[in-house]
């Protein structure tokens, strides 16, 4: 049997994937590729996610790509603009027939005598797995698992008599005009569900057991919006990147040398928008610092604006056990409830859950070292895509995917067949620490233990700093004695 071979395999076709095809095609012409995607559409995130208001939580001038301006007024965006953002880009660049769709990554192996990966992928709705073999897999699947959301055990949900529904998946025909909502959680998905969903049900209560930092910023850029009819469009997009690249950078900063100021400072904004007798304290004052978790914004104070209007409330408590007709709580309150959204975050995973094995091997991702976070300490010909956790996801996927394009053409350019990254011995022993460090968001975390561990030096660092991310990436390849870059055929000349 005949087995496909290309030199380059992505896996999704995401906002990343279809970002990093253009890359390939621009700076890699003479590499084929091909695109896996396990499910039936393009968009990934933006396809699968329906919930009511779904939309950006970074600006568009820097969760879109580099090389394609986002046009529209609206930086903040809804979810089917930047699913029709994605979707275009693909059809611009004619990737429709580089896609295999219905085509599920379950698992991948390196052999390093032919210096090539074998996946095993599993073809949806039907029995059949097929195998493709690459010289390079390039994993743009997200860090969180389409099929099953984060479950926090959250007590007799049987109970409940009502509609019970995680956002992740979403019913097309749940109708909750006129309903009694309660949304649990205090994440970006909340956030966003509350004031729509305020708009046509009876009532909307936001159950949370702790605050989060929220901030509220116009849905649209002036300044991006001012350049525009002044400037070409390209140069208006670049110069407002770099402006709120900037600005995303400073503030991350001063969250960790003045946290207290910032802290005030997002206080104040929330004091002003919901008034003096608001209590503040209990509902919007988290425990920790800002940027110790992300951030959540919300456009043109629509939150803020569904609590004044008493369309929606914030409730602070813990859950005691769920009822036939609602959400019992420590406190005694009784949380009526026709709906109950679980807005309770995403259960993430490595690799998209594929097996990823080096001569038969199972890789331990847990027990090896990364790489400028993006690839694995002895795990050849491998990167994996994967964003800021404080900044927008596309700046680190672009500058990845431009990595990727000069290590394959450094490859190309000096006959050579496998790139690994080697910790040289007198490193092993450097002091580890959690993949993303100083981020102790529980999303994260629950999860921490099965990613690469990072040192205290480059290039074994994933730094989530795109400045600096943007230097270390750029440092020559030929000069990187952290990667040894070998040819199959000179290990078979050496093995005759």
């Amino acid at each position: 049997m005949n087995v496909e071979h290309t030199d380059v395999v992505i896996v999704g076709a995401g906002l990343s994937g279809i970002g990093a095809a253009y890359h390939l095609r621009e700076k890699c012409p003479n590499h084929e590729f091909l695109i896996l995607e396990g499910r039936s559409a393009i968009g990934g995130t933006w396809d699968l996610f329906r919930y009511p208001g779904i939309r950006s939580d970074s600006d568009m001038h820097t969760l879109g790509y580099s090389f394609k301006p986002w046009e529209s007024a609206k930086a903040i965006a809804d979810g089917p603009s930047i699913l029709d953002y994605v979707r275009k880009t693909a059809t611009e660049n004619k990737f429709a027939d580089k896609i295999r769709f219905n085509h599920k990554l379950t698992s991948a192996n390196w052999d390093s005598e032919t210096h090539r990966w074998t996946l095993s992928i599993a073809k949806a709705n039907t029995d059949e797995t097929i195998e493709i073999t690459c010289n390079f897999l390039y994993m743009c699947s997200g860090y969180y698992s389409y099929d099953q959301a984060h479950d926090p055990g959250l007590p007799a949900t049987d109970t409940f008599k009502g509609t019970l529904v995680h956002p992740q998946f979403w019913p097309e025909d749940l109708n909750y005009e006129g309903k009694k909502v309660v949304v649990i959680g205090s994440g970006a998905t909340a956030v966003t569900l509350v004031p729509s969903m305020a708009e046509k049900a009876a009532s909307v209560t936001m159950l949370q057991r702790s605050p989060t930092y929220i901030v509220s910023r116009p849905s649209e850029d002036w300044f991006a919006n001012g350049l525009r009819k002044l400037l070409p469009h390209r140069w208006a997009y670049a110069l407002t990147r770099l402006r709120n690249t900037r600005f995303q950078e400073l503030l991350y900063k001063q969250t960790r040398k003045r946290p207290e100021k910032v802290k005030k400072m997002l206080l104040d904004m929330v004091r002003k928008e919901l008034g003096p007798d608001y209590d503040v304290d209990k509902h919007f004052t988290p425990s920790y610092n800002p940027w110790d978790q992300r951030l959540c914004l919300v456009p043109d104070s629509d939150l803020f604006n569904s609590i004044n209007n008493g369309s929606a409330t914030v409730v602070t408590d813990h859950i005691d056990t769920f009822t036939e007709t609602g959400i019992q709580l420590k406190s005694g309150e009784h949380l009526d409830a026709d709906i109950i959204v679980t807005a309770t975050g995403l259960q993430l995973i490595m690799m998209g859950g594929a097996e990823i094995s080096v001569d038969g091997a199972s890789v331990d991702f847990a027990k090896l070292w990364t790489y400028k976070g993006l690839m694995v300490s002895s795990v050849p010909n491998l990167v994996q895509t994967f964003g800021y956790i404080n900044a927008s996801w596309t700046l680190r996927a672009d500058l990845t995917a431009e990595w990727v394009c000069k290590a394959l053409n450094h490859m190309n350019e000096t006959n050579t067949t496998s790139m690994v990254p080697e910790v040289p011995s007198e490193l092993k022993e450097m002091p580890a620490r959690h993949w993303v460090d100083d981020f102790p968001a529980g999303y994260m975390q629950r999860v921490m233990h099965l990613f690469p561990k990072q040192g205290d030096r480059e290039p074994w660092v994933n730094t989530q700093d795109f400045r600096r991310d943007r230097k270390i990436f750029n440092q020559a390849l030929g000069t990187d004695s952290a990667l040894q870059f070998t040819s199959k055929d000179t290990l078979n000349r050496k093995s005759a």
